[in-house]
């Protein structure tokens, strides 16, 4: 899924995405990631999550509202990543405190927004609220070649080479029959799509909570096959 008119209808979005202190903090949480070999965690992979997951809500009849925080929550969801991927959702949603607070949210607002955050990692996390469930989806749904920082490692890296074959990601929501479907077009000649459950198992397996809490069944298409 992806927004035909990003940021602007989403002044708040945009304070959030011009803050120095985000600009910085995210150039640096991708560079730290890019030492330690990670794909691309930077400001495309922060503004396509934000806008996937406020056109999740909006789609499902989400007010405009709540669907402006999963923005802001899906844009600084990995800011924490320079102090440390381990902590980073935790280290994220304080980074986020900070920053919403100087931009004016209230205190109900960030409060959601750091819960989000703190929730979107498949290790700890849980769908807590839409908000969350929203974000947990737009995040687990970026895969896609174009996070591949060198193409020439995806013979060693199982995450580079599954991320390297997805020339096709879209997030389908359809609020009538309420379901989600995330669909991928994979290079089998890159990777199998064995590969990509081997790796990425863990995180639909929280699609699909994240799909449930929003009243909605959570499907996979690779290839224009339904695999669940």
């Amino acid at each position: 899924m992806h927004s035909t008119n990003r940021g602007a209808d989403l002044p708040r979005l945009k304070l959030v995405q011009n803050h120095p202190d985000v600009v910085e903090f995210l150039a640096k949480a991708d560079e730290y990631l890019g030492t330690l070999g990670y794909t691309e965690h930077g400001a495309r992979h922060a503004s396509l999550v934000a806008h996937i997951a406020h056109n999740v809500l909006e789609r499902l009849g989400h007010g405009a509202d709540v669907s402006e925080l999963a923005a802001v929550a899906g844009y600084l969801h990995d800011v924490g990543n320079f102090i440390g991927r381990e902590s980073h959702p935790q280290s994220a949603a304080v980074i986020a405190y900070h920053v919403l607070r100087e931009l004016g949210f209230n205190p109900a607002e960030y409060a959601v927004i750091m819960g989000a955050i703190g929730n979107h990692d498949e290790q700890l996390g849980n769908p807590l609220d839409p908000v969350s469930a929203a974000l947990i989806l737009a995040d687990k749904s970026d895969v896609h070649r174009s996070r591949v920082r060198d193409p020439r490692t995806t013979a060693e890296d199982i995450h580079d080479r599954v991320n390297y074959a997805a020339e096709r990601s879209f997030l389908n929501v359809d609020p009538a029959g309420r379901r989600i479907t995330l669909e991928l077009t994979i290079d089998t000649t890159i990777s199998g799509v064995m590969e990509y459950f081997e790796i990425f198992l863990s995180r639909m397996i929280m699609c699909r909570r994240a799909a449930d809490f929003l009243g909605c069944s959570f499907q996979m298409e690779i290839n224009g096959v339904k695999i669940f």
